[in-house]
Formats: C-alpha cells, sequence, structure tokens
C-alpha cells in the first residue's frame, strides 16, 4: 500500500512537473512571439494583405510571401530595409506593365510601374519633358496596360532676322534745272529693324512662329532727288533750249521792200526795224502787248509747216495785232509760198 502511495505521488509529481514545463514553453513562446514578430502591410497593385513574421528584412518577407520581383516593377523600401517591430511595416509593390509608345514615327512597347502616362513617359528611351505632347492620353491619366499613346517631341528655338527698311525718295524742286533732268542729292541709307521668333517645331516641322521682339538698330535716311521745273523743247535738229512760255499763234511774212514796209532801197530807214535793229533772217514783228520787244522766240511749226526757228521780237507792224506774228523773209516767192500758217511761239529764257 506504501509503495502504491508512493508512486502515486511520484506520478502526479511527474505530471505536475510536464504540466509547468508546457505552461513555461507556452508562456516563454508567446513571449517570444510577441516580443519578436513583426507585422507588415503588403500592397500589391492595390490588393492589401497583413503578414506577421518573425523574418527580419523586407526581401526576407518577399520571399516568405513567395514574391518576387521584376527588373521594372517599383517598390516603396529598399530590399535590405529592417523590419520594426511594434510598427506597421507598409510595403507598396506595383507590377511593371506594358504600353505602345509612338515617337518620331517609330513605335516602341516599354515596360513601366509609373502610375501616370506622363511618369512613364520620362524615362528612358522616350524622355518626355516639357513642352512634349501627348497624344492618346494626358500626362496625369493612370497607366494602363496595353494602352497606346504618340509623344510630339517640342523643340522652340529663338531665331533673329535682321529686315532691311528700304528709304523713301524724296524729290524736291530745282528752279534752275532744266524739266525732265534730276540729279541725286544725296543717295539715302536703308534702316535696319531686328526682328527676334520664338519657333516651335513639333517632330522637326515648324508648326508655330511668335514675334518676341522688334527693334530698329538704324534709321532709314531719304533718299534725296532734284528735279529741273525749267520748261524745255528739242528742235528737229537736236537742239535744245529752255523756255517760259508757248503760245499757239499765226504768222505771216514779209520782205524789206516797198509794198511790205513803205519805204524804197534808197530810203535811210529801209530795211532798218522798229528797234533800229537791221532786218534779216530770224527777225519778226510782233504785238508788243503781246510778245514784248527784244523778246527771244523759237517758232515751231504746226503740222506739216517747218520751223521758222530762232528769232527776236524787234519790229511792230500795222496789221501785227494779237495773236499774229509777222516773219522776215529774204524774197518775194518765200513769203508768197508762206501765206498765213500756224505756228507754236516759245518765249525763251533771257
Amino acid at each position: 500500500m506504501l509503495s502504491f502511495v508512493r508512486n502515486m505521488k511520484k506520478y502526479i509529481l511527474s505530471r505536475t512537473a510536464a504540466v509547468i514545463s508546457t505552461a513555461v514553453f507556452i508562456v516563454l513562446t508567446f513571449w517570444i512571439v510577441s516580443t519578436f514578430q513583426k507585422e507588415v502591410t503588403l500592397d500589391l497593385d492595390g490588393e492589401q494583405f497583413v503578414i506577421r513574421t518573425l523574418n527580419h528584412t523586407v526581401c526576407e518577407v518577399l520571399g516568405q510571401s513567395g514574391i518576387q520581383l521584376g527588373e521594372q516593377d517599383y517598390i516603396s523600401v529598399p530590399l535590405d530595409a529592417k523590419l520594426k517591430h511594434g510598427e506597421n511595416n507598409i510595403i507598396n509593390i506595383r507590377r511593371a506593365v506594358p504600353i505602345t509608345v509612338i515617337v518620331d514615327g517609330n513605335q516602341t512597347e516599354i515596360l513601366t510601374s509609373k502610375e501616370r502616362i506622363g511618369e512613364a513617359l520620362g524615362e528612358e528611351p522616350v524622355n518626355f519633358s516639357s513642352p512634349d505632347k501627348i497624344r492618346g492620353a494626358k500626362p496625369s491619366d493612370a497607366v494602363i496596360e496595353g494602352m497606346r499613346v504618340e509623344v510630339i517631341k517640342v523643340d522652340r528655338k529663338f531665331e533673329s532676322q535682321n529686315e532691311i527698311i528700304p528709304c523713301d525718295t524724296v524729290e524736291t524742286a530745282n528752279n534752275s534745272m532744266d524739266m525732265g533732268e534730276s540729279r541725286v542729292v544725296y543717295d539715302g541709307e536703308d534702316g535696319v529693324r531686328k526682328k527676334i521668333y520664338m519657333v516651335e517645331y513639333e517632330n522637326g516641322k515648324e508648326v508655330k512662329r511668335e514675334l518676341k521682339e522688334n527693334n530698329m538698330v538704324s534709321e532709314p535716311k531719304d533718299r534725296i532727288v532734284e528735279f529741273g521745273t525749267i520748261p524745255n523743247y528739242t528742235t528737229s535738229r537736236g537742239e535744245r533750249f529752255r523756255y517760259k512760255e508757248v503760245k499757239e499763234m499765226r504768222a505771216t511774212s514779209y520782205t524789206a521792200c516797198f509794198e511790205d514796209t513803205g519805204k524804197s532801197p534808197g530810203h535811210p530807214e529801209f530795211g532798218i526795224t522798229y528797234t533800229g535793229m537791221k532786218v534779216k533772217k530770224g527777225v519778226i514783228a510782233v504785238d508788243p502787248r503781246v510778245i514784248p520787244l527784244g523778246t527771244r522766240v523759237y517758232i515751231e511749226g504746226v503740222g506739216d509747216v517747218p520751223d521758222y526757228g530762232y528769232a527776236i521780237a524787234a519790229d511792230i507792224g500795222s496789221a501785227v495785232k494779237g495773236d499774229i506774228i509777222d516773219l522776215y523773209m529774204e524774197d518775194k516767192e518765200t513769203v508768197r509760198r508762206w501765206g498765213v500758217r500756224k505756228v507754236k511761239v516759245y518765249i525763251l529764257y533771257d
């Protein structure tokens, strides 16, 4: 009986020791887990998982979770980052997706883990940047797997141009120069205006040109030209003369004979004009109220009438009134042939 009691005590003691050991182990294990276990929130393309782990680094947690990262995948923390106890360790992962990009007419496919299309295109090999343009999406649009966009490469340059401003020509009257003649007093100078344009190119082609600066470098200086105001006439023989005025008149003719002058060759005033000049070819009689005596003229025939030529108003006559002039001729036959003809009388400069 005593042996039975002793055996029971031993059994009870051993069982108690086992229970105590188990309890100690459980408590110790709980303490270890609660002390060293870390909590990790893993966000994989927007889907979240909570992981509790005794691992020490992000890389170990990913291995524990069976997650392998691609070269272009995004992770928010370094792989060798230490996990922190007592904190919620957050890891964000975005898998890279393919998108099709057209640049300069060339199509290429890129893998990107960026959230926005502007960010995705800003990387190699596209290198999208302001002021480049995107066709098919906006820079703020979310990246969608398989999307297709075109990048318009925009280049802006400043171009400088010198614009020639032609000088004006200013004409001034020269009252001592023949009409029809001119001379350059000053050659003048063209002005220069400098213009600066902002030129915009899309894929190498000019699409816009905007004037940014417009500065006058040098003002144009007028070219000065004098022109003559004195009327002039060139005869059929090529002789040129200046005249003050031209009159359309009727011309008769006379000789020094008695029939025309009332004086015979023996008369002391035979062949002498009213002004005392001896008559000869080139002497004419005029109405002094129309053409003053002493005036030099040139007489041009009208139509088929030949020119009488240069003459001087040196005589008067009873029948010479108003628009009639009387031309001295050498003989009566010439007077007869002349008759009365229309002429133009140019009043010459002195």
